[in-house]
């Protein structure tokens, strides 16, 4: 090993790498020291060096063929790792970590220069502004996997993403009733209800000055209640059914999309007003030509925000009462059976409905305010 260092042409660039390459030194080391089970192959650990020799080597390339090497060592490497784990749960010693760090420097780098890059075709802007957060999320699950299954940490306090991701995929048909149930069913609903009747009473707040100022205290007061109180009482109300859950997420998403609304009206300026007013326009259509126009990245805001509390609502009403299905029951219940796995991968799939609910919503304003300047920044 020791020779295969010597005869490589390393030549870093960049911070990332000279770190990286004294971990790897460190561990070539201290390997005949402790003599892991976990990298005891030697003809695996090799490998690993070789690709992390060669995505050093690479980082003194131009920015794309040096992101594009530095991805491959990296994660080239990463994979031999977490393969030498596989029956070794457990045995991870020093040398393995070092190497692991090395791994993680040299992908941090990739990302640096993937992040200098500027292409000029759109799409590729697109890729590129998806490419990097799922790298950093890619390595969020390599870290988990390579503690939990390095340090041997007991599946049932921590079960490891690939375990998870085995869970999933042999749960394909209970997932899917659990994400119609609570997503389709109860979210979904509740969210559309509560969002509107939000929107329209803050009109009705808007146009009578009475009514915006008792209503505003009370939205405080009731954004302010727990939703583990609230929950039973719907249960009790609407029985158990999805109509239940959705009358709890009504509650959490009717208010925040009120005050963002009520603030978001009141946002146009005073000049673009008299501008209205020496046009003798009405309050209808001056609400609708410029006042409404202006509180849309208000009103925006609180449809995403209410993304995220709609399923948070429909999931944690489901624990109070519900059918034989759900994911807030299914997680109960799993709980109770000691199925961490299953428990895992319903926080997962509902982690991804939320970001794929949020993105939809973010997409919409993105189309519906290219006109304003944040978006246009953008």
């Amino acid at each position: 090993m020791m020779e295969l260092l010597s005869l490589s042409t390393v030549t870093p660039k960049s911070w990332q790498s000279y770190v990286a390459l004294a971990l790897i030194l460190a561990a070539v080391l201290l390997w005949p020291i402790f003599a892991e089970p976990a990298t005891s192959d030697i003809g695996s650990f090799s490998f690993v060096l070789l690709f992390l020799l060669v995505a050093i080597g690479a980082d003194g390339f131009p920015p794309k063929p040096a992101a594009g090497v530095l991805f491959v060592g990296a994660h080239g490497a990463v994979l031999i790792l977490l393969a030498m784990l596989l029956g070794n749960e457990g045995a991870a010693r020093p040398p393995f970590y070092l190497l692991m760090a090395a791994a993680w420097l040299l992908a941090w780098r990739c990302i640096a220069l993937l992040s200098g890059l500027q292409p000029a075709a759109r799409w590729a802007q697109i890729l590129l502004r998806l490419v990097i957060p799922a790298i950093f999320g890619l390595w969020l699950l390599i870290f988990w996997e390579a503690i939990t299954r390095g340090a041997g940490i007991p599946f049932i306090l921590l079960p490891p993403p690939s375990a998870v991701g085995a869970r999933i995929a042999n749960s394909l048909p209970i997932l899917a009733a659990d994400v119609q149930q609570t997503i389709f069913k109860a979210a979904l609903a509740g969210y559309a209800m509560g969002c509107a009747a939000g929107f329209v009473t803050a009109i009705l707040a808007d146009r009578f000055l009475f009514l915006r100022r008792g209503l505003m205290p009370i939205g405080n007061m009731v954004s302010a209640l727990p939703i583990i109180g609230v929950a039973p009482i719907m249960v009790m109300w609407f029985g158990f059914g999805w109509e239940s859950k959705a009358a709890v997420v009504v509650i959490m998403t009717f208010f925040p999309m009120l005050v963002n609304t009520v603030a978001g009206l009141a946002a146009s300026g005073h000049m673009e007003r008299d501008l209205m007013r020496t046009y003798a326009s009405s309050y209808w259509q001056t609400l609708f030509k410029l006042r409404l126009p202006a509180a849309a990245p208000f009103i925006f805001n609180a449809l995403k925000i209410n993304s995220t509390l709609a399923l948070i609502g429909a999931i944690v009403a489901e624990f109070f009462g519900t059918p034989v299905v759900g994911m807030g029951f299914r997680i109960s219940t799993e709980v109770g059976r000691m199925n961490i796995d299953m428990v895992w991968a319903e926080i997962a799939v509902a982690a991804l409905a939320g970001s794929v609910f949020y993105g939809v919503v973010a997409l919409f304003e993105r189309a519906a305010t290219f006109w304003h300047p944040s978006v246009r920044g953008g």
